[in-house]
């Protein structure tokens, strides 16, 4: 049944006005509809070459192994183990053929006497009259270096917080690069020094602002390595409340992907991740998208927290519905998604 969905919806998307309803019926296929295109309707195709660029579980298995792999020494902010981290995202900037934002892939700035730097890629926007707004798509890739020693391990790895998010922009990245199929802008960006207090998110929001770029939202991917087992949706979306953002990521899925935590609304989570200095200084739905509350997984700054405890099938899947997504977040001729009036 999903994966008829899946083809369905993909390979024939409406934008530019509501959608017509999508009935599905494996009992009597007759019974099937599936709208028709209108005059005004803009139709985003899911081609088969296309659908061959979404991610994998391996590639995903791939690169947070790498980056939760004891070598890496937990990735704090200012180690040789970040570096390596960085020196890796670069590359595979690079072999995506994504142009740096800035001079160089590396924004820098200073924690005391470290040094530190988010990653930031650019793919420019395919419509003339939307190229110049931007969708930024995030997520942080350091972490907290070491944690409580346990049976003689004392490397916090941090594969769900935060390998797993930068696998997952690093995975709709090298879509976009070779699909090449977004009407906006879209930058993505690894932060640096998130668990020294969304430091990196912070020099960076202030910067942009500075550049007074056309900021339409931003997606920040956080914890996204293991699936919930007690909800009628995949992921959370932070600040649930606050815009549309939710139901619009919905309505573009076809489907219920994404729903609202009470658990994040009671640690305020929305506050605790990369995308809250982005919304503070743009004053537009900057949210984050998750699958792990803190409790559906005992491994948070935890020195198990490693490569081979996350759901690569489940991390595929939500990545996989939520490149689409993207796409036609990119082709509105509008800025559907809005916050709400306080």
């Amino acid at each position: 049944m999903n994966k008829i969905l899946f083809l369905i919806f993909t390979g024939f998307i409406l934008l530019g006005c509501k959608s017509s309803t999508v009935v599905i019926n494996n009992e009597d296929p007759s019974q099937n509809i599936i709208p028709k295109a209108s005059k005004n309707d803009v139709i985003i195709s899911l081609s088969d070459s296309k659908k061959n660029l979404l991610a994998t579980s391996f590639e995903l298995n791939e690169t947070v192994s790498f980056l939760a792999s004891d070598e890496l020494q937990g990735r704090n902010t200012g180690t040789e183990g970040i570096e390596q981290a960085a020196v890796f995202i670069e590359n595979k900037f690079k072999s995506y053929r994504l142009q740096p934002y800035f001079e160089t892939y590396r924004d820098s700035f200073k924690i005391g006497e470290k040094n530190a730097y988010n990653l930031v890629s650019f793919l420019e926007g395919k419509d003339p009259n939307l190229k110049n707004e931007i969708i930024i798509i995030g997520a942080h890739y350091d972490h907290i270096g070491y944690g409580k020693v346990v049976e003689n391990d004392s490397i916090a790895n941090g594969a769900n917080d935060n390998a797993a998010g930068t696998s997952s922009v690093l995975a709709i990245a090298k879509y976009f690069s070779e699909a090449k199929s977004n009407g906006r802008s879209l930058m993505f960006v690894l932060f640096s020094a998130e668990e020294m207090g969304l430091l990196g998110s912070k020099h960076l929001a202030g910067k942009l602002k500075t550049k007074e770029i056309d900021l339409y939202t931003m997606l920040n991917f956080e914890m996204i390595g293991v699936p919930f087992t007690d909800r009628d949706y995949v992921a959370f979306v932070t600040g649930y409340d606050l815009s549309n953002m939710a139901e619009k990521i919905n309505e573009y899925a076809g489907s219920n992907l994404v729903g609202f935590s009470e658990i994040a609304k009671q640690y305020q989570l929305f506050k605790a991740s990369d995308n809250h200095p982005f919304y503070e200084a743009f004053n537009l739905p900057c949210q984050t998208i998750a699958s792990c509350d803190l409790s559906n997984y005992d491994y948070y700054h935890h020195v198990d927290d490693e490569a081979d405890k996350l759901d690569y099938a489940h991390m595929v899947s939500l990545i996989n519905k939520m490149i689409p997504v993207i796409e036609i977040m990119s082709h509105t001729k509008t800025k559907e998604i809005v916050l709400y009036e306080e």
